[in-house]
């Protein structure tokens, strides 16, 4: 089965946001933000603004009639700035126009005058000024103090890791329609529908039920819609609210570059102990979140770093801190691997920093101390897989690691200026949201008198195949056509109280609840089946390709015919089902638990060719093995290896966010931040998937794929990494991402651009 979407797409008809038919009388609003990243607001004047022809409204925090503060976790930022600003892009006003032009031209001509103070740019810097969200949080395992005593050898180190853009193709939007009453319904390109209805009736103090939340499809989101889509749905429907008209807010690209968050950039401290022959005795590392300015989901993505900070590793002794810090950037949210890769990045370099101590490969001190079934993480939970020994082995097998080894080798003792690399980067990533409380979700399922059937979960469509996979697993679980299936849009009204579509077990939540909604109809059909074939066992009745089966054989009844006549027998078509995921919990008290549902493993081998003279590189090949499970859709699964490949090769490499030292965003267009195409990727992309695998967990023994392939990424760091030192074996090399051609040679050639500055000064 294809993309259920993918004709839509390829002929322009799926429609987004602002793609459905403008209400009559509809408004534009703009919004009107901090120039600066830090200051005290003195006065602003929007008399000029109100003036324009065309303007109907301009608003501010006091228009608003509930609560002015918002955030998932922890409620403390603005809706609109009012007495302070804290990064450059935070909303103090909107302006409400005949067009969005006419919206635009009018926040120009709004006056603000600001006293400036210093920003905080910083994480350790904030953290040393006691400018910490939430509070510092560590996990231990073992004894790590006594544990050094046995070392062999201890080194320590520092990681500097950049941020990352999401750079979804459709950019942050949302139309708010009045209804009678007080009632809005707000379309709203958004991975949580929930927050933002929830949000919403609390910014306007009215009851949830009051406020509808819509959504077909997004166009991309990758985390930057789960949290950060809240704040514009607001905007626009304060805007709709107080006018009593439609009200669209679209950012424009470059809006959406200044004033959202991005992926959280952290400086993180590592401390490694190991024994003469390699084995991993003990592992302690300290991060420093840069948070932005106020919560968003910064603690949450630092809880999973503080998960994921041993990887696919066991370590006996484990210490693991790490703290939010405050500063004066956009507000970090979530992207694609929610902490764990930074984490992961850490862990990889301190590991590399060992082999290089030790003259050995890196592969082998990897191979050497990976997680095998029954090993504990340092949370608590034990491993209940051997994915990640199986993924590795299979890698090394399939592609002939030992081979690429040599050809690597040969190739850099023949060249001198070109070199190449290879690394191994392994996967262990765990599967649930990691509140426990959020691993629930329900689904809503209807089976008309035609025979067709309309399904609707709490699940968003964003690109990922969301909508393909539902379909599969209700085709097969009916036992019909593909054609029978509709998947409806994600609606606060049919699904209450949803979680967001983010955490890769989107899938797996509403899929179950799906299923279990769609046995209650299986159940009440295969018991007028039943009675109408004479027999007295409905679970020997099954339905195979729309035929009634009993007993394996075929009967004369069909789907058409059974659906016809359990509505003539007054049989209940509907069902409504709730599915929460069994055994997890964590206690935040001890930070022990088993917060995952199971993990996610894989391989993956990264090769490149550095250009020594330039800086520049080529990606070679990726070759991955994947655990998927048992795959609803292997051709929607592929797609996510490859496209989380892609935006974790991106991150580590070419995705250079840039803030100058006021806070305001360098990288600001698609001319200065640099992101994967065509010619970025690597010549040869080879994914292979575990065969028979299964997990109970997931629908039909399927496993989560979007965020974990991100972190093969990783790889090309250390690929890079080899190659440089091939070039300069004596080098000191920062564990500094994202690693771009211009680091790359400044980095290869730092004694001679030392002396050149020298001989300047």
């Amino acid at each position: 089965m294809k993309r259920i979407d993918a004709v839509y797409h390829v002929r322009g008809e799926a429609e987004f946001v602002d793609d459905a038919p403008r209400p009559a009388e509809m408004l534009y609003a703009a919004v009107f933000a901090s120039p600066v990243a830090h200051g005290a607001i003195l006065s602003l004047d929007t008399a000029a603004a109100l003036a324009l022809e065309g303007v109907a409204a301009v608003y501010t925090v006091a228009d608003i009639p509930g609560q002015t503060l918002w955030g998932s976790i922890i409620a403390d930022q603005p809706l609109l700035a009012k007495d302070e600003v804290t990064y450059v892009g935070q909303p103090i006003a909107v302006v409400v126009g005949k067009t969005a032009a006419i919206a635009r031209q009018a926040v120009n001509r709004i006056s603000l005058q600001v006293e400036e103070r210093p920003p905080v740019l910083d994480p350790r810097q904030a953290f040393e000024r006691g400018h910490i969200i939430g509070s510092p949080r560590t996990f231990v395992l073992g004894d790590v103090d006594q544990a050094w005593e046995q070392c062999d050898l201890i080194l320590e180190g520092t990681c500097d890791i950049g941020g990352q853009e999401h750079l979804y193709l459709e950019t942050q939007r949302a139309r708010v329609i009045p209804q009678e009453g007080q009632a809005l319904r707000v379309y709203s390109a958004t991975q949580n529908p929930y927050a933002a209805q929830r949000t919403i009736a609390q910014m306007l103090g009215l009851p949830n039920h009051a406020i509808e939340v819509d959504v077909k499809r997004l166009g991309g989101g990758f985390g930057g819609k789960e949290e950060q889509a809240t704040l514009w749905a607001c905007l626009a429907a304060l805007a709709a609210w107080r006018t009593h008209q439609p009200v669209e807010l679209v950012l424009s690209r470059q809006e959406d570059l200044w004033m959202t968050g991005k992926r959280h950039p952290y400086i993180s401290d590592f401390k490694i102990g190991v024994t003469q022959e390699g084995k991993i005795l003990v592992y302690e590392v300290k991060h420093y979140q840069n948070a932005g300015a106020y919560a968003d989901l910064s603690t949450a993505v630092l809880e999973r770093s503080l998960f994921h900070s041993a990887n696919a590793y066991f370590i006996p002794n484990v210490r693991i801190s790490g703290a939010s810090c405050r500063t004066n950037l956009p507000p970090n949210t979530a992207l694609r691997g929610f902490g764990g890769p930074q984490a992961m990045f850490v862990m990889e370099s301190a590991i590399a920093q060992v082999a290089e101590a030790l003259g050995r490969p890196r592969g082998e001190i990897q191979s050497q101390n990976l997680l095998q079934l029954g090993d504990a993480f340092p949370y608590g939970q034990r491993l209940q897989t051997d994915g990640v020994r199986q993924t590795w082995r299979e890698a090394e097998h399939i592609y002939r690691l030992a081979e690429i080894r040599d050809r690597i080798a040969q190739y850099n003792a023949s060249h001198f200026e070109t070199k190449q690399g290879y690394a191994v980067m392994p996967v262990c990533f765990g599967i649930s949201f990691t509140a426990t409380f959020m691993n629930q979700a329900s689904a809503l399922v209807h089976v008309y008198t035609d025979g067709s059937v309309s399904v609707t979960t709490g699940g968003v469509e964003m690109g990922q195949g969301l909508s393909t996979k539902i379909a599969n697993l209700a085709v097969k679980a009916f036992g019909i056509g593909e054609q029978r299936i509709k998947i409806e849009s994600t609606n606060t009204t049919r699904i209450a109280n949803m979680s967001p579509t983010a955490a890769s077990v989107t899938t797996d939540l509403n899929g179950q609840a799906m299923l279990l909604a769609i046995e209650q109809i299986l159940a009440r059909l295969k018991s007028v089946a039943a009675a109408q074939l004479g027999v007295d066992d409905p679970d020997r009745i099954a339905i195979i390709n729309e035929q009634i089966l009993y007993d394996g054989q075929p009967t004369d009844w069909t789907w058409d015919r059974l659906v016809a006549t359990a509505f003539l027998t007054r049989t209940n078509l509907s069902a409504h089902a709730f599915y929460a995921t069994p055994g997890i919990g964590f206690d935040r008290t001890k930070e022990k638990g088993t917060p995952f549902a199971y993990h996610v493993c894989g391989a993956a081998i990264v090769e490149v060719t550095l250009d020594c003279l330039r800086g520049t590189y080529k990606i070679d090949a990726v070759k991955i093995v994947h655990d998927l499970g048992r795959s609803v859709n292997p051709l929607v699964d592929r797609g996510q290896v490859e496209g989380g490949l892609a935006q974790g090769l991106g991150w580590m490499t070419i995705e250079d966010l840039q803030f100058n030292e006021k806070g305001r965003l360098l990288s600001k267009d698609l001319s200065t931040y640099k992101a994967p195409d065509v010619f970025f990727m690597p010549d040869e992309i080879a994914i292979q998937f575990l065969e028979d695998m299964e997990n109970t967990t997931g629908p039909y023994g399927s496993k989560a794929v979007g965020e974990p392939p991100l972190m093969y990424g990783i790889g090309i760091f250390f690929a890079l990494r080899q190659a440089m030192r091939a070039f300069k074996p004596q080098g000191e090399f920062a564990f500094a991402s994202p690693l771009t051609p211009e680091r790359v040679l400044c980095e290869l050639y730092a004694d001679e651009l030392k002396e050149i500055a020298e001989s300047i000064s």
